[in-house]
């Protein structure tokens, strides 16, 4: 058990020195940073363009929805329109 805490412990310390030693020329490798990088930004109208939250939300409706029909024991075609009409609601 000693040896393992011992070995980790010596190969952790040449990591960082061996790591210190590298770390100038790495850092002169990168350019400087102006401006975070963006991902590109979808058009207004896209689904994409719509914030997680509303996917959040239409997911909590969803679900309630989902509890309701298994409440009134809706099956095949009245669960599909009941489902429709409850999301689709306000």
């Amino acid at each position: 058990m000693r040896f393992s805490t011992l070995a980790a412990a010596v190969v952790l310390s040449l990591s960082a020195i061996a790591g210190s030693a590298t770390a100038p020329s790495a850092l002169a490798d990168v350019p400087p940073a102006s401006a975070p990088a963006t991902a590109a930004v979808a058009a207004p109208g896209t689904p994409a363009a719509t914030p997680p939250s509303d996917a959040a939300a239409r997911h909590a409706k969803r679900t309630a929805c989902l509890k309701d029909a298994k409440a009134k024991k809706l099956v095949g075609a009245d669960k599909t329109s009941f489902l429709n009409t409850c999301i689709a609601a306000p």
